[in-house]
């Protein structure tokens, strides 16, 4: 068998021979995929498990399924603000059409295309069941009944990502409500959907289907949308919903919930009783590491697993965890950045490299998890962010200043939409006089972020920041406001 085969044929349980490779990795979602690639350009053989579709939960239920139910509700808002154009979309979103663009952005829930990247990287695909048993050794399950047996020369690397947490509520089973993943690949639009939280997948979800023609609402248990966030953030967003006919709730908790002839009945522990089509609830992550052998090795099922900037789990010497699994940053593209680190750690580590330990902003440390980590909530506004709020600075212990602007006070905001309502903050460090954090929120502002994240992790000082000269009239020259403002 060779290092890029891809596997196709098993063997009985009492049959399994053990095949090794310098790297094993369990899970194939685009953290995973990243690992192998890495491992492979440095010249490692590389297994790779998956036992759902290659290429994960953001290809298929998350990130691509919900910026392409997203996208045509954004584009609509924003047209309705362009003086000449606002009457000619007055009508519906078409559902059947932008339901077929968010199959096609899914590849029909076919991973043909994401097998062949693999197989162009020559990483060794199985399919199955991943578990540990023992250090440095996987039994991988296939569904005929057979079984594989792997151990890793180098490191087994745990990318199985997370899944939604469920609340305990009584009647909750027998509702079959929607977590993230019916709610991004649903085939009719609900008359009526009750969505429960106020993090990123309950306001992007309730923006998407209330564009589509649902009736809205939204309960939050807490004071406000977006708590990770800036709380202009939550206030911006919360106040575009109501615009647009959702109905959000906030310091509403769900008590109990039922499905009578059909239809779900939601009770609230403010005395309300809900009735809608469907209820989502968006209300937490849980690890998928419940059943990948963790007891075998000594670490809890089902617990998030803790590691190091090289992304390897403590007290371990061979075992990593990137992604979701490590609960450091949930986040797609901050999982891939993890996988790319935690390659070049395992890479150099397999040479007898030593690793740039000392250096935090090295090839071998995902720093950024700390310090830069960037954000963007596709609503209607969108909102975008990247490093520490002002509450997180402080908290930190970091002596810090806000600077707010309005970007009415921006022309590059006027010239995009009639009555642009939107406000920028970055967060400085008043005492090394770099950004600690931005945020952004308004239309369009997700095309921002990448220029703050680099002046986040770049540590750009502020006097240099000041001869980064945005183009007039463009909706960047907020940079030049914040700049004005913080100088005064």
């Amino acid at each position: 068998m060779t290092d890029t085969e891809n596997t196709g044929t098993t063997e009985s349980a009492a049959e399994a021979t053990t095949i090794e490779y310098d790297v094993v990795v369990l899970g194939a979602g685009p953290v995973g995929e990243n690992v192998a690639d890495r491992t492979r350009a440095a010249g490692l053989s590389t297994a790779i498990v998956e036992s759902e579709l290659v290429g994960g939960e953001c290809s298929y239920w998350a990130c691509m399924p919900s910026k392409a139910l997203l996208r045509p509700a954004i584009a609509r808002a924003d047209a309705r603000r362009v003086p000449g154009l606002r009457h000619l979309v007055d009508g519906p979103l078409d559902a059947a059409e932008v339901f077929a663009h968010r199959d096609y952005e899914t590849a029909h829930w076919k991973d043909d295309g994401q097998v062949g990247w693999l197989d162009s990287v020559g990483a060794t695909l199985y399919r199955g069941h991943a578990r540990l048993a023992g250090p440095r050794r996987v039994v991988v399950d296939v569904p005929d009944g057979g079984r594989h047996v792997l151990t890793a020369r180098r490191a087994v690397v745990v990318s199985t990502g997370s899944r939604a947490l469920l609340p305990d509520l009584p009647g909750l089973a027998e509702v079959r409500p929607w977590t993230s993943r019916e709610a991004t690949s649903a085939q009719e639009v609900p008359g009526r959907l009750i969505v429960v939280g106020g993090g990123v997948v309950a306001v992007e979800m309730a923006t998407a289907w209330r564009s589509l023609g649902s009736e809205v609402t939204v309960l939050v248990r807490g004071k406000g949308l977006l708590p990770r966030m800036e709380p202009f953030a939550g206030e911006l967003v919360a106040e575009a919903l109501i615009e647009a006919g959702a109905d959000v709730r906030t310091g509403t908790s769900v008590k109990a919930v039922s499905r009578e002839n059909g239809t779900v009945v939601a009770l609230t522990d403010t005395g309300d009783r809900l009735e809608a089509d469907e209820i989502l609830f968006a209300t937490g992550r849980a690890p998928r590491t419940d059943d990948i052998g963790l007891d075998t090795i000594g670490l809890e099922p089902g617990s998030w697993l803790p590691v190091d900037d090289s992304l390897r789990v403590t007290g371990s010497d061979w075992l990593y965890a990137v992604g979701d699994v490590n609960h450091r940053a949930l986040l797609t593209h901050q999982g891939k950045y993890q996988a790319r680190i935690a390659g070049a750690a395992i890479a150099a580590r397999a040479a007898g490299v030593p690793l740039l330990e000392s250096d935090p902003w090295g090839a071998h440390a995902a720093t950024a998890d700390h310090a830069a980590v960037p954000q963007v909530v596709f609503t209607d506004p969108e909102a975008a962010a990247v490093g520490l709020s002002l509450a997180e600075a402080e908290q930190a212990g970091h002596r810090v200043r806000a600077v707010d602007v309005e970007f009415s006070s921006v022309a590059g905001a006027g010239l995009y939409a009639d009555g642009y309502r939107g406000r920028a903050r970055m967060v400085v460090d008043l005492d090394r006089e770099i950004l600690r954090g931005v945020t952004f929120v308004g239309p369009g502002v997700g095309e921002l972020i990448h220029s703050a994240t680099i002046a986040v992790a770049g540590e750009v000082p502020i006097d240099r920041l000041w001869h980064a000269v945005p183009s007039y009239p463009t909706i960047s020259e907020v940079w030049l406001r914040l700049l004005e403002a913080y100088r005064g």
